[in-house]
């Protein structure tokens, strides 16, 4: 066992010589050989953290296409929205209607006891009447003012705005979905980070015994070394409960059943993008493709045709009538009169009749006035409503502009930051080998480069998420 520890640092050495050779690669090469060679290094300690820390490969593990897919298919506030728009394509149907003649059929039979004079006698008697009448109506409004195709243009207007209600509600979701899902990137690398502390850690410990063992050291520098590993262990049990609280998240955001086993996908390359579009080529874009300018748009043309609609109440209307009809009466206790043949009695009665029917209105107690008002105030309101909302949009495509660059510079930032930090501390390790500084100058140095990782992880997903909202703005469709 002696043996093997011994082995284990020497290679740790040899590790720390790699990553001085590695130094002029690119930065993210950098620190992935940087962590690789140490997880190498510490293997025999590594892999039990490793087992316990991941989730189970039997898991099915989501990417963000497939999180969005779900949403689409099985999100409630989609799902409501797609039937407010089913509805909204019924009420265009209904419209249509208006265009066609309705038809109605009566049916209409009558039985009537009464007290008649049947001989003229002055003699009153009972007497039963059945009476029958049967007839088919039909109408057709032939003119009113165009209020039946604003009408039907109106309901079009509308059916279409709830589809873009329906892609507002995807887009809102998209965007919840992408802030979820990086969250448990995030949290993921800095596990990678919070193992790879815990074994260098132990190892530190087991080295400072033996240095303690040997007389060689003073008892608090291993005691510091055991604090720094429990502190290390614990950072990494908030880290995963962390995760688990992410993934849980994810999962109510996505609607899906407590019972089902859920991760998410890592990327193979995730990198941030060193270049922002034109804050005003983004906004123009968005004014052209989001949703809510085209909803705004289309309820002040639904508003306009309001006003349309109440002029037109004010106009006389034309309607075409036709109808069929026949009858049929007899005495049920007749001793007198005989009663006549029923279809030949239909037959007599038949009747056809066609005209046509003019309303005017002339006074309606203000009703008319009133909408016509209320359809003008609305006018003006959308007029309001769709200034506010590019407002709105340009100012949210504004501050995701500030927010993408200025993440984009606090990344550059924490990168120099991780790189010089990094290198200080691979230096101090070499020193503390050869007992040129202390145990605790060492761990001072360590939490340094904890923390430096931690900005520069934070930065690095602060920075991708900021780039994904201000992209989305431009058109572009996230992906990871």
């Amino acid at each position: 066992m002696f043996s093997f520890e011994i082995t284990l640092k020497n290679w740790n050495s040899e590790c720390s010589f790699f990553k001085i050779k590695y130094l002029n690669k690119p930065f993210y090469s950098r620190i992935m050989i940087f962590f690789k060679l140490n997880i190498w290094c510490f293997v025999g300690i590594f892999i039990p953290f490793s087992v316990e820390a991941q989730v189970s490969d039997t898991i099915k593990k989501w990417s963000i296409e497939t999180c969005f897919q779900y949403a689409i298919e099985n999100n409630i506030d989609i799902n409501t929205a797609k039937l407010n728009e089913l509805s909204a394509i019924q009420d265009a149907n209904l419209a249509k209607g208006s265009r066609i003649p309705n038809l109605y059929g009566t049916l209409n039979n009558t039985i009537t006891n009464e007290k008649n004079d049947v001989s003229g006698t002055g003699n009153f008697e009972n007497q039963v009447v059945s009476t029958g009448n049967y007839s088919l109506n039909s109408s057709l409004v032939l003119w009113n003012g165009n209020y039946v195709n604003t009408n039907i243009h109106q309901k079009n207007l509308v059916s279409k705005t709830y589809n873009l209600l329906v892609e507002q509600s995807k887009n809102n979701l998209f965007l919840r979905i992408t802030q979820s899902y990086l969250s448990i990137l995030l949290a993921k690398e800095n596990l990678k980070y919070s193992i790879d502390l815990v074994a260098t850690s132990k190892s530190r410990l087991t080295q400072g015994q033996q240095l303690y063992d040997a007389g060689s050291t003073a008892k608090i520098n291993v005691l510091q070394l055991q604090a720094q590993l429990s502190a290390d262990i614990y950072l990494k049990i908030l880290i995963e409960n962390t995760i688990r609280q992410n993934i849980l998240l994810l999962k109510q955001l996505l609607q899906l059943p407590t019972t089902v086993s859920f991760d998410v996908e890592t990327p193979n390359d995730l990198q941030v993008v060193a270049l922002v579009s034109p804050l005003e080529t983004v906004q123009n874009n968005a004014f052209q493709n989001f949703p809510e300018i085209k909803i705004s748009q289309m309820n002040k043309e639904i508003s306009n045709l309001n006003i349309t609609k109440a002029k037109a109440s004010f106009l006389p209307t034309l309607t075409a009538n036709a109808g069929i009809g026949s009858g049929y009466s007899t005495i049920l206790n007749n001793t007198v009169f005989t009663s006549s043949n029923y279809f030949m009695q239909t037959g007599n009665n038949f009747y056809q009749q066609i005209g046509v029917t003019l309303s005017i209105p002339i006074l309606t107690n203000r009703i008319n006035k009133t909408n016509l008002e209320k359809a003008k105030i609305g006018s003006k309101q959308s007029d309001f409503n769709l200034k506010n909302t590019k407002l709105l949009l340009s100012q949210d495509v504004e501050l995701a502009y500030l927010n993408a660059t200025n993440a984009q510079e606090a990344y550059q930032s924490a990168n120099e930051q991780l790189i010089a930090v990094t290198e200080s501390y691979r230096i101090l390790n070499e020193e503390y080998k050869l007992g040129g500084v202390n145990s605790f100058d060492l761990l001072q140095q360590k939490n340094q480069y904890v923390q430096a990782i931690q900005a520069f992880t934070q930065s690095k997903y602060t920075a991708i998420l900021q780039q994904k909202i201000y992209d989305f703005y431009n058109g572009i469709k996230i992906q990871l």
